[in-house]
């Protein structure tokens, strides 16, 4: 995987691990984690660690991490050589010693207030995973147009070509059983941005229970996603996908009993 992981002792193994992926944040990282630091040490009533999983960034990046773990308690360093959310996202979750592993993106688009209602689901015992939807009754979303059509649109392909249940297979604000996590991330083989739909795919195959909160999201307007590379990506996943599940179908498709015709002279 070429990682190197870096972990802050602490006295016993958190309930939640909030994994934020970055690349090139050095702006970003700081203020997000200090306000989430101080979210989760408030109000928030289960022990939380937040682990900065860095893929390959060439800025500050990799400092201003270093810095904040020195800094704060229960901050965990995840540095990995290769680009990747989903790669970043993996590496993290498999190295975590959390009951809830999760993530959530550094521009902390979906309000904070929803992330008790994420994993409490799931610490319960009603879910396996659960997730955020933007694409929700009673979510509330800040983007533009071209955003809104887009998200829209993918995850309508995303219903008729993989007969995926959720509305919003893309949110960047999910959490997983950690036994879960280390049973399904295996088996996601893209490590980039189509790492969530895959891992979605995966899960409901597997048969998993599926919670979908409608949250509060404000699009970022310094978002350094490239909307058509990312597009194109996921085409080319949902394509993977289908054809692997046309495929199964058809290998467990009975086949026709061929009845040989009746020798010469049989009656």
């Amino acid at each position: 995987m070429g990682m190197a992981a870096v972990l802050r002792p602490v006295a016993r193994a958190p309930v939640v691990d909030i994994t934020i992926p970055v690349y090139n944040e050095e702006r970003a990282l700081a203020p997000a984690v200090r306000r989430l630091h101080a979210y989760v040490n408030g109000d928030f009533p289960y022990s939380t660690r937040i682990t900065i999983a860095d893929n390959a960034s060439t800025d500050g990046t990799a400092a201003q991490a270093l810095k904040l773990a020195v800094e704060l308690a229960d901050i965990r360093l995840v540095r990995l050589n290769r680009k990747g959310k989903g790669r970043a996202v993996a590496a993290s979750w498999l190295t975590s010693d959390a009951q809830v592993v999760a993530y959530m993106d550094v521009d902390l688009s979906t309000d904070l207030s929803a992330l008790l209602p994420l994993v409490a689901p799931i610490i319960s015992g009603y879910s396996d995973v659960s997730i955020g939807s933007r694409l929700a009754p009673g979510a509330r979303v800040v983007r533009s147009a071209r955003r809104e059509l887009l998200s829209r649109g993918y995850n309508v392909l995303l219903r008729l070509a993989l007969g995926i249940q959720v509305r919003d297979a893309q949110c960047g604000f999910k959490a997983v059983r950690a036994d879960v996590a280390r049973r399904l991330v295996p088996g996601v083989l893209n490590r980039s941005w189509f790492f969530d739909t895959e891992f979605l795919v995966q899960a409901q195959r597997a048969g998993l229970r599926v919670y979908e909160l409608p949250v509060d999201w404000v699009e970022d307007a310094d978002s350094r996603v490239d909307l058509m590379a990312t597009s194109l990506e996921n085409l080319r996943g949902v394509w993977r996908l289908a054809t692997d599940r046309w495929i199964e179908s058809a290998s467990e498709r009975p086949r026709p009993v061929r009845i040989p015709a009746p020798m010469r002279g049989e009656p």
